[in-house]
């Protein structure tokens, strides 16, 4: 990688505003041909607005694009396709009941006769499957396919209409590790075909392994830009977030409490009548974080859903504070009454709703808290000021109540929940993937958040599918493979390669 290779992207002096709200002032960078190169920033910091500008879902309010040397207007996303520019995003743009090669020829059939349109996809599937290692069979519904498989479907549908500049807007977040060393394989064999690779990400490790060189924006300015062999993850989290920033969680031992939460013998049997969680017991006490070990699928979603009451048990006994709950008890409601709280895995399907201001979505569950209002009628005064507190104290931007949840980044969405579950002084918490599509500034602030909980003695269930993230907050950790408890290991105990023969099922003796 040298200063001298072409240029695959020029943007110089990009401003773009939203109301008050300035997400991109004069921005510029380049993109050489045939490079990957990454973009990181916080939440909010203008990375998907400036990526969104060349796509041509949003129009810059000045500035100039330049695409190979030659100066471009590209006002839709058809414009910067047909310039040669793709886009995966963040939440992929899938219509799961059709199949995989009915939704990569969508919007670009070929003509009236559909038969026709769908063979020629078929087999220029087939070649960029081999081409590029991407596997996957033309004819399975997008709904059938696990997440990693979905996202091959996107890069598909961009190499399928000549993308020669690829753009991936946070591509890891909803990825399994595995899966996530899997795309970087594929960026490294499309930056070898000569493809050009945006990269957003919050994620500093990806950063290091599979860019060429790295832009950093904070509070939509660029304000570095570095070759990625001569800088390091703690200079990248400096510059991003305006400080240093500890790369560790630091904690205290535990004071370990009483008993507060405990299952026993915990099933699940899903729609298609598959056990995906089979006897499962644990106990967490005051004051400790229990972590869980495991590849994504193999029964964690479950195991939340079931205590948090949005799943029945199919077999099992729930306690709480040593009361026995009944089905009626396991209402999610109810159980927040008792104290126990909820962070989804998913907050785009099960913790907010997006169409929502976020102050309607800062009350979700709570709405009937008299601080809301008297009787039956809601105070909309009283639910701003609780809102905008919240989102002062998380660091939501834009700390605007009013504005549609759907209209944050994913990393400020997620900082909703947690701020809308957390300050309600919860006795348990039952958290999945806190910081996921969240950037190196807020997982140091959330996780300071769960500590400082863990201390004051609430007991905290957690699930990760970051394994580091879990060997650093736990106090104990639990693996999980196939719905199965597999082991147990105190946290100062474990090590990756043990916890990763429990989450591949191995026996503890073996293991």
């Amino acid at each position: 990688m040298t200063g001298t290779a072409p240029a695959a992207i020029e943007l110089y002096s990009i401003s773009k505003s939203f109301g008050p709200v300035a997400a991109n002032r004069n921005v510029s960078l380049t993109v050489a041909a045939g490079s990957i190169h990454g973009i990181v920033g916080e939440n909010g910091a203008g990375k998907s607005t400036l990526m969104s500008i060349l796509y041509g879902f949003y129009e810059a309010d000045s500035g100039e694009i330049r695409v190979g040397g030659e100066k471009r207007t590209i006002s839709s996303p058809a414009e910067a396709i047909a310039t040669g520019i793709g886009m995966v995003h963040q939440h992929f743009m899938l219509v799961e009941p059709l199949s995989v090669v009915e939704n990569v020829v969508l919007g670009a059939e070929g003509g009236t006769w559909l038969k026709r349109g769908i063979a020629k996809a078929r087999a220029e599937l087939a070649r960029l499957s081999a081409q590029y290692g991407l596997a996957i069979d033309p004819d399975a519904t997008v709904a059938s396919l696990s997440v990693g498989l979905q996202q091959r479907v996107e890069i598909l549908k961009a190499l399928y209409r000549g993308a020669e500049v690829l753009i991936l807007d946070e591509p890891t977040a909803v990825l399994t590790p595995a899966e996530a060393d899997q795309l970087f394989e594929l960026l490294r064999a499309l930056k070898a075909q000569g493809k050009t690779v945006i990269l957003i990400t919050h994620k500093l490790r990806e950063i290091m392994a599979v860019t060429d060189r790295v832009s950093v924006m904070r509070r939509g300015e660029m304000v570095a830009h570095v070759e990625t062999i001569s800088t390091s993850p703690a200079a990248l989290a400096e510059a991003m977030v305006g400080r240093r920033v500890l790369l560790r969680v630091e904690k205290a031992p535990r004071q370990r409490g009483a008993p507060v939460l405990e299952a026993a013998g915990l099933s699940v049997v899903d729609a298609r009548g598959h056990e995906t969680l089979r006897e499962a017991s644990l106990t967490l006490y005051e004051g400790e974080i229990v972590g869980i070990a495991g590849v994504a699928g193999n029964g964690q979603s479950e195991l939340l859903e079931v205590l948090a009451g949005l799943v029945q048990p199919t077999r099992g006994v729930i306690r709480l504070d040593g009361r026995i709950l009944t089905t009626a008890d396991r209402s999610p409601a109810n159980l927040r009454r008792l104290g126990l709280m909820h962070i989804p895995e998913d907050r785009q399907k099960t913790g907010l709703v997006t169409a929502f201001a976020a102050a309607e979505n800062m009350i979700l569950g709570y709405h009937d808290d008299p601080a809301f209002g008297p009787g039956p009628l809601l105070a909309p005064s009283a639910i701003r000021c609780h809102a905008l507190a919240g989102m002062q104290a998380y660091d939501v931007r834009p700390a605007d109540p009013t504005l549609k949840t759907a209209k944050f980044s994913g990393g400020n969405q997620q900082k909703l929940v947690l701020a809308r579950e957390i300050e309600r002084a919860p006795k348990v918490l039952l958290v999945g993937q806190p910081t996921r599509g969240v950037d190196i500034g807020a997982i140091e602030f959330i996780h300071r958040r769960l500590i400082a909980l863990r201390d004051a003695g609430v007991a905290i269930l957690l699930v990760s599918v970051e394994l580091e993230e879990v060997m650093a907050l736990s106090d104990r950790i639990l693996a999980l493979c196939g719905g199965r408890i597999t082991g147990e290991r105190a946290a100062e105990e474990a090590d990756e390669r043990d916890l990763g023969l429990l989450m591949a099922g191995v026996s503890e003796r073996a293991a």
